[in-house]
């Protein structure tokens, strides 16, 4: 599907579109390192169900592009919310369903903390998403911090330049080591893939998995944002957690404690040998997680 732009304060968002533009939004936010081929099995039904789906590119994948070359490539978590916020202003949607993983988990639970009255409802894999940088110096267990290589990697110049001259090779391996039970071609990681390609994938990867440790300066421009995400507000707008068994990055057992951060409605949904890749892995049960929101919140 060829991608659709929309200009916002910083960015030239890529997006697709599928149904009817008079339908209920439902905006699918895809994670690192994945792009909305995610989606593919996602958006159709619903739009076939009359639903507007709206499918952005993150800033750094595929055709999303940054207007000035004087604005920092952060991947920072407040940019990532202020992205989505800007996004649905300049569309003029006033609320949306959310459903996102990884990054895109990481901006879907923003704007429902923030912003609550623009979530109609939240479908986040693994839960609370949003981190706390203040506590990220603390250790985790042993077995949890090597599922964390990539990332120690990442806060290094080694890291950078094994990302930029190796992209593929390094999101592969994240692919396999992160859903260990989905057996995905070849064909279908190239399709992902392409979005790598971005001029400003890396330099947007590497912000972002510096400062989450407080190893590089955030974008004054989203500071007040990233103020707020530090009190670590709660969600109160009706959500699902979709968590699958077989997640290598983020298991069932290391996140079953963020409950407590939903204050409305709150189901957690586990989904059996499914890995971090949820939409892609298990689209039958992201689509159901949707509709069933959408069907509980409809007036």
């Amino acid at each position: 599907m060829e991608a659709s732009t929309v200009r916002t304060d910083v960015l030239e968002i890529a997006y697709e579109e599928h149904g009817s533009p008079a339908g209920a939004p439902v905006i699918l936010l895809h994670g690192f390192p994945y792009d909305p081929r995610c989606f593919d099995e996602v958006a159709p039904p619903l739009a076939a169900e009359g639903y507007r789906v709206l499918v952005p590119y993150l800033r750094g994948y595929g055709p999303t592009r940054f207007l000035s070359a004087d604005t920092p490539r952060s991947g920072e978590q407040a940019a990532l919310g202020h992205d989505l916020l800007q996004f649905m202003n300049t569309l003029r949607i006033e609320q949306a369903t959310l459903m996102g993983y990884d990054w895109g988990g990481r901006a879907a639970c923003i704007l429902a903390a923030l912003w609550p009255q623009r979530a109609r409802a939240l479908v986040s894999c693994t839960g609370y998403n949003i981190q706390n940088i203040a506590a990220s110096a603390k250790p985790v267990s042993a077995v949890q911090e090597h599922r964390f290589w990539y990332q120690y990697y990442f806060h290094t110049e080694r890291g950078r330049a094994g990302l930029s001259q190796n992209r593929r090779d390094v999101c592969r391996l994240l692919w396999k080591l992160w859903s260990p039970n989905w057996a995905f071609d070849e064909a279908t990681f190239e399709r992902s893939a392409a979005s790598f390609d971005n001029l400003d994938f890396v330099e947007v990867v590497i912000q972002s998995y510096r400062h989450r440790y407080g190893y590089a300066a955030g974008d004054p421009a989203v500071a007040g944002i990233e103020a707020r995400l530090a009190q670590q507000p709660k969600i109160s707008v009706p959500t699902i957690n979709l968590h699958g068994e077989g997640d290598g990055v983020g298991p069932v057992s290391e996140t079953d404690r963020q409950a407590k951060m939903f204050t409305g409605p709150y189901e957690r949904r586990l989904i059996p040998l499914v890995g971090h890749n949820v939409p892609q892995e298990a689209p039958a049960e992201t689509v159901a997680a949707i509709r069933d929101l959408i069907e509980v919140t409809t007036p």
